[in-house]
């Protein structure tokens, strides 16, 4: 995983230097002015891709989902942008592919960097890189346990996606990111635990407007 992320980190930097440099936002330009930002609205499938040895033995495992998401992403230059994500979905957590545990709502604020490749073409592709804080909430233990408590926290996160511009505002994206995101678990008042690696891929498609 780390060479993974050596040679991705090496392929930004190599996409910055010959690339050359970007046009910046107008110097008369204002942080808040409108040309400067971008929204996208999504359909997301996140499929956890999970490790969840539970020390009673066997493992967990948590559910696919489908929600909506909204993004938001501001231009510094017409290359280099930041793109926060925001979605939440309930996931439900079986024991041994079979007994439900329980479920939860997560909520991963999600932020990266991002490089546009041809920001001025009709296909504009993008790779990103940044964190995720994931927090949970309403967790609820299935019946014959108690006590689900679930703690998140924080992870890295890479971005790949293309915009398809129809006009000069509006455009279709695809878009697919991978968290590292380690969670604790823990049901019946701690007597059952499991040190989770979830490590989601979050496979989107959807609009784009730039103002």
């Amino acid at each position: 995983m780390k060479k993974l992320l050596h040679l991705i980190g090496a392929a930004l930097i190599c996409a910055f230097l010959t690339a050359g440099a970007p046009e910046t936002v107008k110097a008369e330009d204002s942080w808040y002015d409108a040309e400067n930002w971008q929204i996208r609205v999504r359909a997301i499938g996140v499929v956890p891709d999970d490790d969840a040895p539970v020390n009673i033995g066997s493992h967990a495992d948590f559910s696919d989902e489908f929600v909506p998401e909204l993004d938001i992403s501001y231009f510094f230059t017409k290359n280099i942008a930041a793109e926060l994500i925001l979605a939440t979905a309930q996931h439900e957590a079986h024991y041994d592919g079979s007994t439900k545990l329980g479920d939860a709502w997560i909520l991963p604020p999600t932020l990266t960097l991002q490089y546009h490749f041809s920001p001025d073409q009709t296909w504009s592709p993008y790779v990103g890189a940044g964190v995720n804080y994931s927090m949970f909430f309403g967790e609820d233990a299935a019946a014959g346990f108690t006590d689900l408590e679930i703690d998140g926290g924080f992870g890295w996160a890479l971005q790949a996606g293309m915009d398809y511009w129809l006009d000069e505002h509006w455009g279709l994206n695809i878009d697919v990111k991978k968290v590292w995101l380690d969670i604790d678990v823990k049901l019946n008042n701690g007597a059952i635990t499991s040190d989770t690696e979830l490590d989601p891929w979050i496979f989107g498609a959807g609009v784009a407007y730039r103002f």
